[in-house]
C-alpha cells in the first residue's frame, strides 16, 4: 500500500469537509503529474480565478490531507509549489495564507483576456507575441513553430532519464568553454560526413542556439558602422540584431537558387562589407536551396571582396539528402557555419554550434566567456545522447515526411483561399504566399481575431510594402487557426498584381 493510499490518509475531519478545497475534484492516482503537482495546480486553479481571496488562510497540511484522501507529504510538496510560484507564504506556527497578487501580475491577466490590434506590426511585436498571448490552443500557429504533437517528447524524456542516471557529478560544473566535447566529437562527426572538414577540439564550439551563435560573431567579429551584408528576403531576427548593434544592413535579393551574384558583387563593391549573412540549404521564409553554381560564385566574390561569410544551417535537416554547403566548399576559411538542434527536437532544449577556422573560433570562445561562460551541459548531453544513439536520424526522417506531405496541402489551401505561391519550397517548414494585399494589414487583422502571422515587409532590411506571407506548413492541420486565416484572407481589398 503507497503512502498515498487511502489506506493511510487521515480521515477527513470536520474543518476539511467544510472547507470545500477539494470538493467535486478528485486526484488521478498512478498518473502523471504527480499528485502533488495535481494537488497544487488545482489550488493554484482556485487562486487564479479569485475563488480564494488575498490573506485567506489555506486549510492545515493535517486537515487538506484528510480531505483530499494524501498523504501529509504530499501536501507538504504540494504547498511547497504554491509558495514557490509566489501564489501562498507561510508563517511558522499560524499556517498557509494566499498572497495578495501584484497589480502588474493582474493587468498581465486582463490584457491577455482579448486580443489587442498593435499600433505597430513589427519584428519586436512578433517575437514579443510568439511567446505570449492568448493564441488559439495557447499556441501561435503563424509564428514559425512546430506544433509540439509533431516533435517526440517521448524522445526527448527518455534521453533526459537516461542522463539523469548516468551524469553523475558532471552536473554540478560548469562544463568546458568550448562545450561538452562527446557532443562536438558527434557533430564533428556528422558534419565531415558531409563533406564539411570540422575536427572537434579545433573548429567546433557549442552555443546556446543559433541565434547565440549569430550574436557572438556579431559581438566579436564586426564593430558599429560596419556594412554587413543580409539576404532580401532573409530571416528579421538577423536584421534587428544587426541593427541593434550599430551596423549598416544592406539586402542582397535572394533568388530561388541562392543570392543575386550581380547584385552581390555590385553591393560588396560598393560597400566592402565586413560579412555576408547567407540561409543556404532551406531558406528563411522562402524554402529555396542553394545550387552549385550560385555557391561557387559567392566564394568567388567573397574572396575577392575579402569578407566572411556566416553560414545559417537552421533548416538543413530539413533537406532531403546532402545540400550543398559553402562551408564544404571553403574548406572553413572564410564561412562559419552555425547549427542547431530547437526546431527538430524542443525550443526550450537550447543546443546548437559555430564550426570555422581556429582562430576565429578561440576569438568566439572569449565572447563566450564574458556572456555565459559555458553554454548548459545538461542540455548538451541530452542533445549527445539522442545523436549518439541514432534516434536522431530517425525521428528527422519522420518529422520532414510529415512536413513535406503538408507543404503540398499547405499550398493547395492557399491557392484555394486566393493566394499564389509562385515558386514552391524546395523544402522547409514554410510557404513564401502572396496573399493578394498589403501583409502588413492582414497580420494585424489577424491579430483580432487570435492568430499570429509573419508579413513580408519584416523580413527586408529595408521595410516596404509586401504582400508576400510567410505561412507555417502545420498550420493546414489546425482547423481553427485555417479558419481564422480563411476569415482574414477574406476581409479587405484585394490588391492587383
Amino acid at each position: 500500500m503507497t503512502p498515498d493510499d487511502p489506506g493511510h490518509a487521515v480521515p477527513p475531519g470536520r474543518d476539511g469537509n467544510q472547507c470545500g478545497f477539494t470538493r467535486g475534484w478528485e486526484p488521478r492516482r498512478g498518473a502523471q503529474p504527480t499528485l502533488a503537482e495535481q494537488l497544487s495546480a488545482h489550488i493554484g486553479g482556485l487562486i487564479h480565478n479569485q475563488g480564494l481571496r488575498p490573506g485567506m488562510r489555506l486549510p492545515s497540511v493535517r486537515v487538506m490531507a484528510g480531505a483530499s484522501g494524501m498523504s501529509r507529504c504530499t501536501v507538504v510538496q504540494a504547498y511547497g509549489l504554491l509558495e514557490a510560484q509566489g501564489l501562498i507564504w507561510s508563517r511558522r506556527g499560524a499556517g498557509f495564507f494566499v498572497c495578495a497578487r501584484p497589480a502588474a501580475a493582474q493587468g498581465q491577466r486582463e490584457a491577455g483576456s482579448g486580443c489587442a490590434v498593435p499600433a505597430v506590426f513589427d519584428a519586436a511585436f512578433l517575437l514579443r507575441s510568439m511567446f505570449s498571448g492568448p493564441w488559439h490552443g495557447g499556441h501561435p500557429a503563424g509564428a514559425g513553430l512546430l506544433p509540439p504533437a509533431w516533435l517526440d517528447l517521448e524522445m526527448l524524456g527518455s534521453a533526459i532519464r537516461r542522463v539523469g542516471r548516468t551524469a553523475g557529478s558532471s552536473l554540478l560544473s560548469y562544463g568546458t568553454p568550448l562545450g561538452y566535447r562527446p557532443l562536438r566529437q558527434q557533430i564533428a562527426t556528422l558534419l565531415q560526413a558531409q563533406d564539411v572538414p570540422a575536427h572537434p577540439d579545433l573548429h567546433l564550439m557549442t552555443v546556446a542556439g543559433v541565434t547565440q551563435g549569430l550574436d557572438l560573431l556579431v559581438r566579436k567579429l564586426l564593430r558599429p558602422g560596419d556594412a554587413v551584408l543580409v539576404e532580401d528576403p532573409g530571416w528579421f531576427l538577423v536584421h534587428g540584431l544587426l541593427k541593434a548593434q550599430g551596423m549598416q544592413v544592406i539586402g542582397v535579393p535572394r533568388r530561388q537558387d541562392g543570392p543575386d551574384c550581380t547584385a552581390l558583387a555590385q553591393l560588396a563593391e560598393r560597400h566592402r562589407p565586413r560579412l555576408f549573412i547567407v540561409n543556404s540549404a532551406v531558406h528563411n521564409p522562402t524554402g529555396f536551396t542553394l545550387s552549385a553554381g550560385v555557391a561557387h560564385e559567392v566564394l568567388r566574390i567573397a574572396e575577392c571582396f575579402d569578407f566572411l561569410l556566416a553560414e545559417d544551417d537552421t533548416f538543413a535537416d530539413f533537406h532531403p539528402g546532402m545540400p550543398v554547403r559553402l562551408a564544404a566548399l571553403d574548406r572553413l576559411r572564410r564561412v562559419l557555419l552555425i547549427g542547431g538542434y530547437s526546431k527538430t527536437l524542443g525550443g526550450s532544449l537550447r543546443v546548437g554550434y559555430v564550426a570555422g577556422r581556429p582562430d576565429l573560433i578561440r576569438r568566439l570562445v572569449d565572447g563566450k566567456l564574458l556572456g555565459g561562460p559555458t553554454s548548459p551541459e545538461l542540455g548538451e548531453q541530452v542533445v549527445h545522447r539522442i545523436l549518439a544513439d541514432g534516434e536522431y536520424r530517425r525521428h528527422v526522417g519522420r518529422l520532414r515526411e510529415r512536413i513535406n506531405q503538408a507543404c503540398g496541402r499547405c499550398i493547395e489551401g492557399l491557392v484555394q483561399l486566393g493566394c499564389e505561391v509562385p515558386h514552391p519550397p524546395h523544402a522547409g517548414m514554410f510557404v513564401w504566399a502572396d496573399c493578394g494585399r498589403d501583409s502588413q494589414q492582414l497580420a494585424a487583422e489577424a491579430v483580432a481575431r487570435g492568430l499570429l502571422l509573419a508579413p513580408g515587409v519584416l523580413f527586408s532590411p529595408q521595410p516596404e510594402p509586401s504582400r508576400m506571407l510567410r505561412v507555417p506548413v502545420s498550420m493546414v492541420d489546425d482547423a481553427a487557426a485555417w479558419a481564422l486565416l480563411a476569415q482574414s484572407l477574406g476581409g479587405g481589398p484585394r490588391a492587383k498584381a
